[in-house]
């Protein structure tokens, strides 16, 4: 079955011809060369780009083994260019291309901290392709030497980041087969991994899913980072159990100290957390004062990139809707390219007869430009307290930015007397624009 991930072709569309290496990231195996080797190639032949000015190269395969050395492979590409036609270069696999010393630098002469230097890598050969007028260039990447951090710092603004995600709930229904409630609860459980996705047995998902983390994240963070596999997998265990809730490192290594007697700091812990973030295992959203216009250190909120994930690593013992839908809507902000903070509201309210100045929670900001919507996720609000403990710090807010509640289930967008929106999950998932319906 194919899975059409249009909201990423669109957005590799866009970016075609604009004088920069396009780069395709994210979460090992969420589908990026999928993306680029069959649906984008697929678009380009269907909009009359001659198949021999597609040059593909895929460093994971025998065949195109030479080519990880980056001369062979800026020779191979200048050798397939043969008139001034538009050409596009295709790149699988970039990190597996190796760093050769250059022939006439002599190491010897070189100070230790500048040796990178005598050295020819795959950012080289590119940032020299990309000057070819007629070369559009994209390559996709994975694993420990292509985390998001070495693109910054060594594309800077030669390159075009195209983050990619796993599949999102709409994408998910669109190829379940599903009715929508039913959709919803294997999302919740499975999450949107394409090849689980894919797969009928849930056995087997669940079996895929959790092979992921040993197989594949675990053995590349430790490969980066050099730090113990043991202490690296309880500290997932631990940030996958309270995603969704404030955290710090400290508190988190006081957890494992007392849990998995680790004898660590708050200064290892944030290491690994960064190292986490990087391979797109978990985001982070920073606390922001709404009323300050400031954001807190800390404490901060874990997510899980994908809710399957997360629910196998924790032996799907913590299905929790609560938690999970909250996961879910956060990914779904960031995938549709918002930046997202927690929203903190600072206010008095009266505790038996006293006034107490208290911290409320609005669960986040979403950042449009100057503009700013909040969002309360909210399983449930029959109860009129729990109503009021989520509209309160919206009223709060101090000022009139659009305020939505997402509760579960199916209903449809409605305003109330104070101009808070209110929609079902389901309905705001599905509708890319829900965030202005």
């Amino acid at each position: 079955m194919r899975i059409d991930r249009n909201l990423y072709l669109n957005r590799l569309i866009s970016k075609m011809h604009n004088g920069k290496v396009k780069i395709i990231t994210g979460i090992r195996r969420c589908g990026k060369s999928y993306l680029l080797r069959q649906i984008f190639k697929d678009y380009l032949l269907g909009n009359g780009v001659n198949a021999d000015h597609i040059i593909e190269v895929l460093l994971d395969q025998k065949e195109y083994e030479k080519y990880r050395d980056p001369n062979a492979l800026y020779h191979y590409v200048l050798s397939r260019i043969s008139d001034q036609g538009e050409y596009f270069l295709f790149i699988d696999e970039i990190q597996l291309s190796w760093k050769v010393k250059r022939e006439d630098v002599d190491l010897s002469r070189i100070a230790e901290e500048d040796r990178d230097l005598a050295y020819t890598t795959f950012y080289d050969i590119l940032n020299d392709l990309m000057a070819k007028p007629n070369l559009d260039i994209y390559v996709t990447g994975s694993n420990s030497r292509m985390l998001s951090k070495d693109i910054a710092t060594n594309f800077r603004d030669r390159g075009s980041e195209i983050r990619m995600f796993p599949l999102n709930f709409a994408e998910f229904y669109a190829v379940s087969g599903l009715e929508k409630a039913d959709a919803w609860s294997e999302y919740i459980v499975y999450g949107g991994m394409p090849l689980a996705v894919l797969e009928s047995d849930e056995t087997e998902k669940a079996r895929y899913l959790a092979g992921l983390f040993h197989r594949v994240y675990i053995a590349d963070v430790v490969e980066r980072y050099n730090v113990e596999e043991a202490w690296l997998g309880d500290l997932i265990d631990v940030v996958s159990s309270c995603t969704g809730s404030l955290t710090n490192p400290s508190k988190l290594a006081n957890t494992l100290n007392s849990v998995s007697h680790a004898h660590t700091t708050d200064k290892t812990v944030k290491k690994y957390l960064d190292a986490l973030e990087d391979a797109f295992i978990f985001e982070k959203a920073q606390r922001y004062d709404i009323k300050g216009k400031s954001y807190f250190d800390s404490p901060v909120k874990y997510y899980a990139t994908d809710v399957g994930l997360r629910n196998a690593r924790l032996g799907f013992r913590q299905i929790e809707e609560t938690h999970l839908m909250e996961n879910i809507l956060f990914n779904e902000l960031i995938t549709r390219g918002f930046s997202v903070d927690v929203g903190a509201v600072r206010f008095a309210e009266k505790i038996d007869g006293k006034k107490v100045e208290k911290m409320h929670e609005i669960d986040f900001v979403v950042n449009m430009g100057l503009k700013k919507i909040y969002i309360q996720s909210a399983l449930s609000i029959a109860d009129p307290d729990k109503l009021k403990q989520e509209i309160t710090p919206l009223l709060r807010s101090g000022d009139f930015f659009r305020k939505i509640v997402v509760t579960a289930g199916n209903s449809k967008p409605h305003m109330d007397e104070n101009g808070i929106c209110y929609m079902g999950v389901i309905p705001f998932l599905l509708n890319p624009d829900s965030i202005n319906a």
